[in-house]
C-alpha cells in the first residue's frame, strides 16, 4: 500500500505529464502504466488490482451513463442512451473504433487541487491525465488527440456535462468524433 504521503507525491508527479515522458509505452495513464511507475518510483510491488482501487478512490472507473448526469438531466440521459447511443456504437463498429466516455473529477486534499480527466472505454478500460485545475478549463486537445493514439485510431468520444460545447477542442481530425451527453448546462464531476 502507498502511504498518504506517497499517494500525494504520486498525484503531484502525474500532474501535467504523460507516461511516454517516463519512457513508458502509453499515450495516457492506465492502470498498467501507473503500476509500472509506482514500482519504479517507490519500489512497491503493487499489482494492477491494487492500483485500480486507487483509481476508483480517485473517482475513476466505469459508471452508468445516468451517474454522469446531474440530477436534473437523468431522464434526458436515459432517453439519449436508448435513442442515440445505439447509433454511436454501430458507427464505431463499422469503423473498428473505440467508444470512450469522457469526464473529469476534482481531487481534493491535494495541494494544489487536481483535476483528473478520464476516458472510460465501453470495455471498461480507464485512460486519464491529471491537471492543475483552473477556473472552468476547456477539454484539453492533447488529451483528445492522445486517445486516438500514434496509430491514429478512429475514436468516438461521449463528453459529459463537465465541458459545454464551446469548451471542446476545435478542428479535430475526422477520426475523432465527439458526441455530447445531454446536460442542463451545469458542470458535473466525472
Amino acid at each position: 500500500m502507498l502511504s498518504r504521503e506517497q499517494e500525494l507525491e504520486l498525484i503531484d508527479t502525474l500532474r501535467g505529464v504523460h507516461p511516454d515522458e517516463f519512457g513508458l509505452d502509453e499515450e495516457l495513464w492506465t492502470r498498467q502504466s501507473l503500476t509500472t511507475l509506482i514500482q519504479r518510483r517507490f519500489e512497491l510491488p503493487l499489482d494492477t488490482g491494487a492500483v485500480g482501487a486507487y483509481l476508483r478512490a480517485w473517482g475513476l472507473g466505469p459508471r452508468e451513463p445516468r451517474e454522469r448526469a446531474c440530477g436534473l438531466c437523468v431522464s434526458a440521459v436515459e432517453r439519449w442512451v436508448r435513442s442515440e447511443y445505439p447509433g454511436i456504437t454501430r458507427a464505431a463498429q463499422e469503423h473498428l473504433a473505440e467508444v470512450y466516455w469522457i469526464g473529469r473529477v476534482r481531487l481534493r486534499g491535494t495541494m494544489p487541487a487536481a483535476d483528473v480527466i478520464s476516458a472510460v472505454s465501453s470495455r471498461g478500460r480507464v485512460r486519464f491525465m491529471i491537471t492543475t485545475p483552473t477556473v472552468d478549463p476547456p477539454l484539453p486537445r492533447d488529451f483528445v488527440l492522445r486517445l486516438s493514439g500514434e496509430e491514429q485510431r478512429t475514436v468516438h468520444l461521449i463528453v459529459d456535462g463537465s465541458w459545454p460545447r464551446n469548451e471542446w477542442p476545435r478542428r479535430l481530425p475526422r477520426r475523432i468524433v465527439l458526441h455530447p451527453l445531454p446536460s442542463c448546462g451545469r458542470a458535473v464531476a466525472a
